[in-house]
Parts: C-alpha cells; sequence; structure tokens
C-alpha cells in the first residue's frame, strides 16, 4: 500500500506538467494556504480505498503550494456513484475537493445506470496508483476449495449495491462459469464484508482485491484464513499462480470478449478525480514542486 501511495502522489503531482508563470503560481499558493482540502472517498472507512487516501493525505499538503492540509471524508453509497454525484453535482470547483472514486464509476453511464448523474468525460482525471486483480474469496470453513465446488454450493457473498462492482462481478461469474453465489446487499465496502466473514456472517466476497487484502488482511492467504478461488483483471497476477484465471476457463473467443471488456474497470485502479471545471494551475505547480 505504501508503494501504491507514493505511485499515487506522483500521479496526483505529475499529470500536469505545463510550466506555470509565477503570478499565477503565486495567486495559487495565496489561495492553498492556511486552507484544507477534502478527499472524498467513494467507500466506507478502513477498507483499501480509505486507507490509500489516507495515506496520500498525510503527505501530499508538502507537494502543493501553500502547502495546504488535506482530510478525508468518506461517503459510501450505490457501488460508488454517491460520491460521484456529489463531486460532479455538488463539490465545490474551486481546487478544495478532490475525489478517489471506485473503478466502475467511469462505466456507469455508458451502462445506462440511471442514478449514475454525471458525465465522466468532464471530470479532470488525475490517474491512478495501479491496475487491480480482483479475487473470489471465500472463508477457510465453508466447504468450497474449488471453482468446480463453486458450480456445486451456494455461497453467500457481500456486496455494496445491486449496481456495485461486486454485485456485477457477481452476475457476470453466475452466467459465464455457471457458479452459485449468492450476493447479500448492503455492505457499504470492502472491509464491512471481510468482518462478516470473520463473524460468519457471509461465505465470502466476489471481488476482493488482492492488493487490498494483502494489506489490511496480510495474513489471510498466506494462512489460508480465506482462500481465492478465482482471480480475474487485466492479466493473471503472478502472486496468485494457483488460482485460477476466470478468462481462461472459458470455452468460446467471444464469451473471452466479453470478459475483458467486463474486466476493463479493474485496469483503471483507484482514480483520483477532480470536479468538472477545477483549474489545473495547483497540479502543474504541484507538479514542478515533486520533482
Amino acid at each position: 500500500m505504501l508503494r501504491m501511495a507514493s505511485a499515487s502522489l506522483f500521479a496526483l503531482c505529475g499529470l500536469v506538467g505545463t510550466p506555470v508563470p509565477q503570478a499565477k503560481a503565486d495567486a495559487v499558493a495565496d489561495f492553498y494556504r492556511a486552507r484544507t482540502v477534502t478527499v472524498v472517498v467513494s467507500s466506507s472507512a478502513a477498507g483499501g480505498y480509505d486507507t490509500l487516501a489516507r495515506v496520500i493525505a498525510r503527505h501530499i499538503g508538502r507537494h502543493m503550494p501553500g502547502n495546504p492540509v488535506f482530510i478525508v471524508r468518506n461517503m459510501p453509497g450505490a457501488g460508488g456513484i454517491t460520491a460521484t454525484n456529489f463531486l460532479y453535482n455538488n463539490a465545490e470547483r474551486d481546487g478544495s475537493v478532490i475525489g478517489l472514486v471506485q473503478n466502475n464509476t467511469p462505466f456507469e453511464p455508458l451502462f445506462g445506470t440511471k442514478e449514475a448523474r454525471y458525465d465522466p468525460v468532464k471530470f479532470n482525471w488525475l490517474g491512478s496508483p495501479s491496475s487491480e486483480t480482483a479475487m473470489v474469496l471465500i472463508w477457510h470453513t465453508v466447504s468450497v476449495s474449488s471453482v468446480a465446488d463453486l458450480k456445486t454450493h451456494e455461497v453467500t457473498v457481500g456486496v455494496s449495491g445491486a449496481n456495485s462492482t461486486p454485485a456485477f462481478f457477481t452476475r457476470l461469474l453466475n452466467a459465464m462459469l455457471g457458479t452459485k453465489m449468492k450476493p447479500i446487499n448492503g455492505y457499504p465496502g470492502q472491509n464491512d464484508v471481510l468482518l462478516a466473514m470473520e463473524r460468519r456472517e457471509l461465505d465470502g466476497r466476489p471481488s476482493a482485491f488482492f492488493s487490498s487484502v494483502r494489506t489490511t488482511r496480510p495474513g489471510w492467504l498466506r494462512e489460508k484464513t480465506a482462500r481465492a478461488i478465482l482471480q480475474y483483471g487485466r492479466q493473471k497476477l503472478a502472486e496468485l499462480d494457483d488460482v485460477p484465471f476466470a478468462p481462461d476457463l472459458v470455452a468460446s473467443d467471444d464469451d473471452r470478449l466479453v470478459m475483458q471488456a467486463a474486466f476493463a474497470p479493474l485496469a483503471l485502479g483507484r482514480p483520483f478525480l477532480v470536479p468538472p471545471g477545477v483549474p489545473a494551475n495547483a497540479w502543474s505547480r504541484c507538479a514542478r514542486r515533486s520533482r
């Protein structure tokens, strides 16, 4: 996670590299001096997105003109759409608010999700630290240890909303691989699902990010507290070499293309953005100071 945070910092501070005239730079510094910048996170506290945002918030201020203080505000709901709607329609557009949103959110208007009241093209996308690989993660006491078992045993998996990424992937994998995962709605974020697994309220998580589990539950995979039954994303992860890769399990090229399209959001990793209309001057100066 620290490596991801460092990458995020340079992504945020390095995307806009055009030199800024001194007069404009001074104005930006004056604006940010003694100001608080809010990082809106589209998931609940203690998960991977939240942890990353809080690490970034501790350090990025010293790379900004005026050295503002950064704070984190969690705004979970509707699979990230609640926060993304806020950032597009209600957040200040003066550079005092940035967002860290779930990677499904840029695609929701394209999918026709009526709750997504924003145009993703109009956001200022700052960067992302990585691509993500997701896992179907099952608690160790559940009698499922393979994809074949997932096809014959129904398991309950936690999701954050009907339109959320975990719910979508649950439906996709059930339809294309014949698995029997039953989504249980209402969990704000990944950490809430992992806690529910520990309490035995749930059997598993249909889209646990490898990077988050390794950071927030470092012993789970190593000690087999939970089993990675399946992995999926842009490409197979070397650290999960013995875990089947979903696109390898379908027979036809058409089905493989469907999976590649469905997994495209994972390639965005954990994207940072600022609302439409925010001037790029602050980030330009940030780029110069972070080199």
